[in-house]
């Protein structure tokens, strides 16, 4: 027996009836749709703008302009950086740093935050700090032990470490390059570092002979002058 097709009538019904169970849903869902869209696009122009900014900036109060207007957007993150480094070039030091903090704090996920910390450990040692230097630097290779900077931040201590006479610890730390990081570029840097570092309390052996007594050449005794010919034999 033919069944019969669903009337116009019917589908209409069926799709007034979804309608008036589900409206609600699907205004709810059309707004965050819409929402989400105007977000976007308002977020890629901000972006981009912040990044127009950033490029075209010069100098410090530049840097400061884009972060102020653009705090939450890559290029902002970015300024910071760029902002540390013009206060380096000037020598203010602690100011970079607190510049650099600010980064950190700002961007905790961001992937320049182990080169952030090496920049503030550079800063300690231009200030004379170099225990506070060799602290930040050790925290590095412990906290990024995988990152691009782990090598160049156990090379930075193998030279602070040469200041202060603890040649053993400088020779560890270069034998450590050497084995975890052989691949890194810094790696030829610390083997001519461990070529030049001399164990402690090491004296240089004496020279010795290495050929066997029995095949060593008798030792000659010096011959007896020859007396003159007429001279008298002594008593």
């Amino acid at each position: 027996m033919p069944t019969s097709t669903p009337s116009s009538r019917d589908a209409a019904l069926e799709t007034s009836v979804f309608w008036e169970r589900f409206k609600t849903e699907i205004i709810v869902a059309l707004i965050i749709v819409a929402g989400f869209a105007g977000y976007r696009f308002y977020s890629d122009r901000r972006a981009a703008a912040a990044s127009a900014l950033v490029a075209g900036a010069k100098n410090a109060q530049d840097y400061q302009q884009v972060i102020a207007r653009y705090p939450n957007t890559p290029a902002g993150a970015d300024a910071y950086l760029l902002l540390a480094e013009a206060q380096r070039s000037e020598k203010k030091y602690a100011e970079a740093n607190a510049t650099l903090q600010v980064f950190i704090t700002k961007n905790p996920n961001h992937e320049f935050v182990s080169t952030a910390r090496m920049a503030m450990a550079a800063n300690l040692e231009s200030m004379g700090k170099s225990d506070e230097a060799l602290s930040m630097y050790q925290q590095i290779t412990s906290a990024y032990p995988n990152s691009f900077n782990a090598p160049l931040a156990l090379l930075s201590q193998v030279y602070l470490l040469k200041t202060k006479n603890q040649i053993e610890e400088a020779r560890r730390i270069c034998e450590t390059i050497l084995t975890q990081h052989r691949t890194s570029f810094w790696a030829s840097e610390a083997a001519q570092e461990l070529r030049l570092l001399k164990p402690s309390g090491l004296s240089q052996p004496a020279a010795t002979s290495t050929v066997p007594p029995f095949l060593a050449a008798p030792t000659r005794t010096p011959a007896k002058p020859s007396m003159p010919q007429g001279a008298p034999t002594p008593k």
